[in-house]
């Protein structure tokens, strides 16, 4: 259970940023796994006011607010038709309807979750994070940069004509992911990411040339073989390392093939 001492509707980006550097306050986005947690918060900040909760296409980029709905991103048509319905399948089976608008684009990125669909997704794209006194930086470089108390202001994904495609498994459509996966092809190389291995996602590129621009079904397998190699793989209620393991050569060669390939 989590108590709340005082709640403040941050009237700006340097008020949630000064209130955020107290280590018993906390931004609460979305709020959706933040309260299934235990303890006392003294100021819960609020970011709703701080018009964050868009999605701006531009001929070059989507930019999107850190407040914005998981379930705005997953029927967004222009997100949508650029990554060929990547993004809806990447967000479609999180929990549920209800629970994707409310969770917001930057409270699950920031938690950095193993088994999260979000991060592995991102991780696949020409995609950066803008955080207020940081910069904006690689997505591949904020997954493995050290929790601070900095604030994730939006998300941009650069346009780059490519292929992208997602899938995960799943015990029941609305659990954690068992393993998921991401790959696309842009500025002239295949990339792949992989999650909830259970551990956070992690990005393989294709530097050896194992593909081709359309891969044979040969080729997805070798190169499905290598990411299984270089992956760390672990175990946890929802399956064993081993299974983890094989998921991943199965779901990398499955779309590698199915969306680019030439069979």
């Amino acid at each position: 259970m989590i108590t709340i001492k005082e709640y403040v509707r941050a009237e700006s980006l340097e008020q949630a940023y000064e209130l955020n550097q107290k280590k018993k306050n906390k931004i609460i986005g979305g709020m959706l796994w933040l309260k299934m947690g235990s303890g006392a918060i003294d100021t819960a900040i609020d970011m709703c006011g701080l018009g964050l909760d868009k999605i701006e296409e531009t001929d070059n980029s989507f930019v999107i607010g850190a407040m914005t709905s998981l379930r705005s991103l997953e029927t967004h048509e222009g997100l949508n038709s650029y990554t060929d319905g990547a993004a809806k399948r990447a967000f479609e089976n999180i929990v549920g309807v209800q629970f994707r608008n409310l969770a917001t684009i930057g409270g699950s990125l920031w938690g950095r979750y193993g088994f999260s669909d979000v991060l592995t997704f991102l991780m696949s794209l020409d995609c950066c994070v803008e955080l207020y006194k940081g910069g904006i930086v690689p997505i591949e470089q904020f997954s493995k940069m050290k929790y601070d108390n900095d604030i994730i202001v939006r998300i941009i994904i650069k346009k780059s004509d490519g292929i992208f495609a997602y899938s995960d498994m799943r015990i029941q459509s609305t659990d954690f992911p068992v393993l998921n996966c991401a790959v696309s092809r842009f500025d002239g190389m295949w990339r792949c990411s992989v999650g909830a291995r259970p551990h956070k996602a992690v990005l393989i590129k294709d530097e050896s040339g194992i593909l081709s621009e359309n891969p044979t079904s040969e080729q997805a397998a070798s190169f499905a073989e290598m990411v299984a190699e270089m992956v760390n793989f672990g175990s946890n209620m929802r399956g064993s390392a081993e299974y983890r393991k094989h998921l991943a050569k199965v779901l990398i060669t499955r779309l590698l093939t199915e969306n680019g390939g030439n069979g």
